[in-house]
């Protein structure tokens, strides 16, 4: 039976085929192998699905820190005890060391120390890192002091003009905690001074995603008090899928999928208003564990995102420039909120070079990155939960922790963390912990994202590996204790 020229025929089901419903919706399907109908498929490559995602904590870390005051010098309470060959149980093993909070993902996890930022800052030790983070490029004259800006492009940006879909060429940019007037976005830049602004609100960094821009406000509405989900949207296609010859694995993703969205609207829906009612009240918005919500329910937009072919690239700061929210950490100060971190990081109670001393700092920074780990390891849990026909999504990218200093009490831009989960489909050689020093000195980490680049598939316009990246004074090419040499980026 012909069907009638004014009937719309069904849009056929494929790989990363989009859920359009009422026209505006936008977040892609996972990969369904039971539409792949030739048996001799040839595998794909892990570019298709390659990604790096950057989440960054503030303040350094709490790690051996001789820069400030070798009188004063503190225990490293961070890193492993040696480099080399990392195992879950060596990890798990690893007692007072933060760490150890990622030992379920040794096998999985590149550890990279002795890295430096390369240039000074410019009045504000918190600016000038946060401006160097993503970039490797130069602080600039100006602006100066806590509103300098980086002088150059962020590899987030980067990777999402190479690698994002045509219909989104931005990368994916949150932000956890309230924005102050002194250091709010510190991460994404499109070139020179050409800072990004940051979504702090996961509601509207999800509207966005799903396409609800412009769609009726009484069906906005309706999702954001959980009276509809974008899933209700597209209740036909659905249904449609659903009646196919779906193999159970595929009924597995595709009920992953669906709740994914569900949970994470019931989530935001049951939170944020609540957050939001605090922070017009002049309430901290962040105490009480909001901050830990906030960062988990950015987490499953960025999983989401990445799984559903949004976006490739995609960053999360953790706080502003100085992060002073008051954390509360279950079993840690007897259940109370903290003194505002950035005090914690100066183990002062002050935002400047002088005060009062506060007892047991530096093991407050210590569970502080311990925390940080933990929701880092929440992010990595939904990665792997996703599947594609190249195993799991978590392995065909590649998922960072920094900072923006390597230590909160010297404000060094020496030895700051970079910890990589995820091998970007082979190409990273993973289940280590390196120093990548050359002898005592440390290396600008421009190098390392030349090779993050070149693994997750970005390259120059005419082929070749990128080994450029960052200011132009920098010595170039990629750092060999990250590569995997038998991957295929470069093979």
């Amino acid at each position: 039976m012909v069907a009638p020229k004014n009937e719309k025929k069904k849009r056929p089901f494929g790989r990363r085929a989009f859920l359009r419903g009422a026209g505006t919706v936008a977040l892609g399907l996972p990969f369904l192998e039971s539409f792949v109908r030739s048996p001799h498929r040839a595998k794909a490559a892990p570019e298709d699905w390659s990604f790096a995602i950057w989440v960054r904590q503030a303040n350094g870390v709490a790690q051996a820190d001789l820069t400030w005051d070798a009188a004063r010098a503190e225990p490293d309470r961070f890193w492993p005890r040696s480099t080399g060959t990392l195992t879950r149980a060596g990890l798990a093993a690893e007692e007072g060391r933060a760490m150890a909070e990622l030992a379920d993902y040794a096998d999985e996890l590149l550890a990279v120390a002795g890295l430096r930022f390369a240039f000074p800052g410019n009045g504000c030790g918190h600016s000038g890192g946060g401006n160097q983070c993503l970039t490797a490029a130069r602080v600039s004259d100006t602006p100066s002091g806590n509103e300098s800006l980086a002088m150059g492009e962020s590899v987030d940006n980067r990777i999402a003009r190479a690698l994002n879909p045509a219909a989104n060429t931005e990368p994916l940019t949150l932000f956890t905690g309230r924005k102050s007037g002194f250091l709010p976005e510190v991460l994404s830049y499109r070139g020179p001074r050409d800072i990004r602004a940051a979504e702090n609100n996961p509601m509207n960094a999800y509207m966005r995603m799903v396409g609800l821009a412009g769609m009726d406000v009484d069906v906005i509405n309706a999702i954001r008090d959980r009276r509809m989900s974008v899933n209700d949207l597209v209740r036909e296609e659905m249904n449609h899928l659903l009646t196919r010859d779906l193999s159970a694995a595929d009924r597995r993703r595709l009920d992953l999928h669906f709740s994914s969205i569900r949970d994470l609207e019931v989530l935001m829906g049951c939170r944020l208003p609540e957050m939001n009612e605090m922070a017009m009240e002049g309430i901290d918005p962040l105490s009480g564990g909001n901050y830990q919500v906030a960062s988990r329910m950015h987490m499953d937009l960025i999983a989401l995102g990445v799984a559903c072919g949004y976006t490739r690239s995609a960053t999360l700061q953790l706080g502003n420039g100085n992060d002073g929210t008051e954390h509360t950490i279950p079993g840690v100060n007897g259940g109370a909120a903290l003194p505002r971190f950035h005090q914690i990081s100066h183990r002062i109670y002050s935002d400047g070079s002088e005060g009062p001393p506060i007892e047991g700092a530096q093991l407050m920074h210590h569970e502080i990155d311990k925390m940080h780990l933990r929701l880092f390891r929440y992010l990595l849990d939904q990665l792997a939960a996703r599947t594609t026909p190249d195993g799991r999504l978590l392995d065909l990218g590649v998922t960072c922790l920094t900072n923006d200093l390597g230590a909160g009490v010297s404000h060094t831009y020496n030895n700051v963390p970079f910890l990589f989960v995820g091998s970007a489909g082979g190409n990273l050689r993973t289940g280590r912990y390196v120093d990548v020093r050359e002898g005592s000195a440390y290396v600008p980490h421009n190098r390392m994202f030349n090779t993050v680049l070149n693994a997750v598939g970005v390259r120059n316009a005419d082929g070749s590996l990128v080994d450029d990246f960052g200011d132009s004074s920098l010595p170039r090419g990629q750092l060999d204790a990250m590569i995997d040499p038998s991957g295929p980026a470069w093979s």
